[in-house]
Parts: structure tokens; C-alpha cells; sequence
């Protein structure tokens, strides 16, 4: 093999791909967001897709089994299940991913704060997620719609608050990950700054974990606000919420099961969905999991025309 092989050997581009492209889903992961759009297309539509008003009151059809005209049930003041759960879809979903994005956008300035401004900055804003991390995470929710008083909004704010934490630490390891990678130094070496760096560099190079972040936290989100419309601190009645809608359901468990089954169905699926959605894309994610792709041999450059010719080498 000659010099000039070799050299082209040596400047051949290494390509990752994933294992499994996005039109490669698994058949799990394939039913979880057809589940899901479904679930997420009555949300957004659920004015057109209830049957009923989720407030109005049918009185001569209180606690009533499902049937043809309420295919869910009727609850303890005539209303339509299916209309109330509908409309619950709306205030969950809204909530999940509003909490979601709103916790990992400040865990992520945090992250990029710590890691990029140095070790005093980074010292600072660790030890203080290691103190709240120290309290359990619905506790810490607990805390703060405590002293924000109950509400659905206070309760979006109070479980944002509980993630920050986690998710700091977490984006903060994936930056750690790939700041001492060559492109990152070139770009410092280059002139560019750390704001700069950050954005043009490090964020679009961790955009499929925080994907993954998202989704999974989703589907906590979705559990904590129900928890706490369960015990009287996110949704008041007469929201349609799903946590909210169990609650109330709590005195009827034994004589009206669909009070409590079709609420904590909806729940169950809808998380399930998320994490399995979630799953799929860690693992499409996951750079330990990528095939190396070699490019085609690049060609002569002038440059390297003009080494060889240099040293002697025939062209």
C-alpha cells in the first residue's frame, strides 16, 4: 500500500447509524403510538369526539352500568364516563408533556451552566440538587403545592420543580459525555465560545437523549398530577381529570366498579404507551448500539498533492 492509500484510508469519514432506523419499529413499539395518536387525536378533538357535555347532569340516570346510550357509565351526579374521561385525556396529556418540557428546558440550561462555566458554577448547582434529589420526588411536590395551595396549574409548577433536579444531573452527564470530543476542542480552539459551543455544538449532539428524557418523563409526569388530583391538591372538582375522577369514585368502588375501572384503565394505557414509545427510542439512541457505516474513499486533495509531491512520492 502506498503513502497516498494510506493517507486516504486514514481521512475516510466514519458514519454512526442507528440499529434501527424510526421505519424500522418494533411491533410493541408500533401499537404504543398507534394507542397513542388515537389517545392523542380524542384529546384534541374531544369536543367532537364526546358524545356529552362532561359537566351535564343526566338525574334520571345517576350511577348508572354501561350501556348503549353511555357506553362507560353514568357517575354519582348523571355524568357521561366516557365524555369526563375524553375530556380528562385533554387536562393529562396537556399537563404531562407541559410539565415535561417546562422541567427539562430549566434541568437543561442548569445542566449546560454547570458543565460549561467551570468548577465553582458546577459545584453550586449540584450540591443543590443533591439536597432536594435528598427528598423523595412526590414528597417534594407535596411540598410545594403545600405552600402554593391546591390547583391543577400549582400542581404542573410543583412536579416541574421535582424534576428539575434529576434532570440536570442527567443532562449533565450526557454533556460531560461529549465535551472533550475533537469537535467540541476544535470549536473552542477555533475562537468559539461557550455559549456558542453549547448551541451549535453539545445540544444538537444530546437532542436523542433528551428526547428519550421526554418521553419517559411524560409518563411520571402523567402519574404524579393524578396523585395529587387523587388526594385533593391538582384538579378540583368539577375538572375532568383522571386522578380527580378516582377520587371520586372511591366511595362507589363496591357497588359502581366502572367508576374506578375506566379512569384507572385510561391511566394504565396511557402511561404504558409512553414508556414502551420511550423504551424504543433509547434504544434507538443508544450510540452503543450503532453500526459503524464507512463512507467511499475520499479523493486527492491538493494538499495532500502537494506532501507527496514533496517527499518524492509519485502521484
Amino acid at each position: 500500500m502506498t503513502t497516498l492509500d494510506s493517507a486516504q484510508a486514514k481521512t475516510e469519514p466514519v458514519r454512526h447509524t442507528p440499529p434501527r432506523r424510526l421505519s424500522q419499529i418494533p411491533a410493541g413499539a408500533a401499537l404504543a403510538l398507534l394507542t397513542l395518536t388515537v389517545l392523542v387525536a380524542i384529546a384534541v378533538f374531544a369536543p367532537m369526539s364526546a358524545p356529552h357535555d362532561p359537566d351535564q347532569s343526566f338525574t334520571s340516570h345517576v350511577l348508572q352500568g354501561p350501556s348503549l346510550h353511555f357506553p362507560l357509565g353514568t357517575d354519582d351526579l348523571g355524568r357521561d364516563m366516557l365524555s369526563r374521561i375524553i375530556y380528562g385525556a385533554r387536562v393529562s396529556l396537556r399537563v404531562g408533556v407541559t410539565t415535561t418540557l417546562l422541567a427539562l428546558a430549566a434541568g437543561t440550561v442548569l445542566a449546560l451552566v454547570a458543565a460549561m462555566g467551570g468548577r465553582w458554577p458546577d459545584t453550586v448547582i449540584m450540591r443543590c440538587c443533591d439536597v432536594l434529589l435528598a427528598f423523595p420526588g412526590l414528597l417534594l411536590a407535596l411540598a410545594v403545592v403545600a405552600a402554593l395551595g391546591p390547583g391543577l396549574q400549582h400542581a404542573l409548577y410543583a412536579v416541574a420543580v421535582s424534576l428539575v433536579p434529576g434532570y440536570a444531573r442527567t443532562v449533565r452527564s450526557l454533556i460531560f459525555g461529549i465535551r472533550q470530543r475533537e469537535f467540541v476542542q476544535a470549536s473552542r480552539a477555533l475562537g468559539g465560545g461557550r455559549a456558542y459551543t453549547a448551541v451549535h455544538h453539545i445540544l444538537p449532539n444530546i437532542a436523542g437523549g433528551l428526547i428519550v428524557l421526554t418521553t419517559l418523563g411524560t409518563a411520571l409526569v402523567t402519574l404524579e398530577v393524578s396523585a395529587l388530583s387523587f388526594i385533593g391538591l391538582g384538579a378540583q372538582p368539577p375538572q375532568a381529570e383522571w386522578g380527580s375522577m378516582l377520587a371520586e369514585a372511591r366511595q362507589y368502588i363496591d357497588t359502581a366498579w366502572w367508576l374506578t375501572v375506566f379512569p384507572a384503565a385510561a391511566i394504565t394505557i396511557t402511561v404504558l404507551s409512553v414508556n414502551v414509545i420511550g423504551d424504543w427510542l433509547r434504544d434507538v439512541f443508544d450510540p452503543r448500539k450503532r453500526t459503524v457505516v464507512m463512507s467511499a474513499p475520499l479523493g486527492r486533495s491538493r494538499a495532500l498533492r502537494r506532501v507527496l509531491r514533496r517527499s518524492g512520492e509519485p502521484r
